[in-house]
């Protein structure tokens, strides 16, 4: 048996993400698979123990698009205290009181003024508790260890901030942003911004891309005949992309890696892209960046197909039928 796909997974509070992938290999070792036979396995983005919420675990040919799922943009429901600082960021680690008056008097007008200033391409300096690479170590390493920690700023990009709930000293946002967005670091910064510090108490993931909070799946709920109907299939990543409908002896060609020249019959629709025109080659195929679902005579995706950087044909990117695949490393998520 073949699982290729992926599960949308409510983490609970206080389980790791790799606790999660875990307890999925042991089901399926509990259920006719062996270690030989397990399919890959990854997540798209680590949650800290004490975050809630999506985390996307990739399976056999899934695991070919954990770098995709990262890129795409999240949402957040985070819950922040004004009057606080910690050396985390958070409640978990060395929490002190700071301005507590300021913080209880603070109101919605004074929030109204700095919050704009969120929203944007803007730049935050990671946590020194995070798993920024520092020389070749892990900031959260180096932090543990009682070294100082200089990070650099990064450029993130905040797409909306939405106030859920403000009660001074706390305030409840609703956020989405770009891949690399630490969250944790908009309360602080948000807080130094107000003059009374803060640090956040609790946050949910709410959404991953396509993926969304409100149809997740907890791990307790999975089973293996659940897991099975709930696996969504790696087409369910690139519903955005047109598609290419290939004949067997096209799969054959694809899979040893070689371009074909695409029959204007073969394009189709995805169920979220109109095709408006049969798409060609660009004038410059080195500067074209479009990408195109490429499916099997039975509508499963085989791979990503793209222009070729010389001749007419099309090329698979991520090639899904290869005998030799790479393993990826799972990405880190920020918080």
């Amino acid at each position: 048996m073949s699982l290729n796909g992926f599960l949308n997974i409510h983490k609970p509070k206080a389980r790791t993400s790799r606790q999660v992938v875990t307890a999925i290999k042991t089901l399926l070792l509990r259920n006719g698979f062996s270690p030989k036979t397990l399919p890959k396995m990854g997540h798209a983005g680590t949650l800290d123990p004490m975050a809630t919420g999506v985390l996307v675990v990739c399976l056999g040919h899934g695991t070919r698009f954990i770098e995709r799922l990262h890129s795409q943009t999240k949402s957040y429901r985070a819950t922040f205290l004004f009057g606080k600082n910690s050396n985390t960021d958070d409640i978990t680690g060395e929490v002190v009181d700071v301005a507590i008056e300021r913080a209880a008097d603070l109101t919605r007008d004074e929030l109204n003024v700095h919050l704009p200033s969120f929203v944007g391409r803007i730049e935050q300096i990671p946590p020194a508790f995070s798993a920024v690479l520092v020389e070749g170590r892990r900031a959260y390493a180096l932090a543990r260890r009682g070294e100082e920690v200089a990070l650099k700023p990064k450029t993130v990009e905040i797409h909306r901030l939405e106030v859920v709930r403000f009660e001074p000293p706390t305030l409840e946002l609703d956020i989405e942003c770009s891949s690399g967005t630490y969250i944790r670091s908009l309360g602080r910064d948000l807080g130094e911004r107000l003059g009374c510090g803060a640090v956040m108490s609790a946050l949910s993931r709410t959404r991953v891309g396509s993926f969304e909070l409100s149809v997740s799946t907890t791990p307790n709920e999975i089973t293996f005949e659940s897991l099975q109907q709930k696996l969504q299939p790696c087409l369910s990543i690139v519903e955005q992309l047109p598609r290419y409908a290939c004949e067997e002896h096209e799969v054959a060609l694809l899979s040893r890696g070689s371009g074909i020249s695409p029959r204007d019959s073969a394009w189709v629709a995805s169920n979220s892209c109109a095709l408006n025109a049969i798409p060609t080659p660009p004038a410059d195929p080195t500067k074209s960046v479009d990408s195109y679902a490429l499916v099997d005579p039975q509508g499963i995706l085989i791979g990503i197909g793209g222009w070729d950087h010389i001749l007419p044909v099309l090329r698979p990117r991520i090639n899904l039928i290869t005998t030799h695949e790479p393993i990826l490393r799972e990405t880190v998520d920020n918080q």
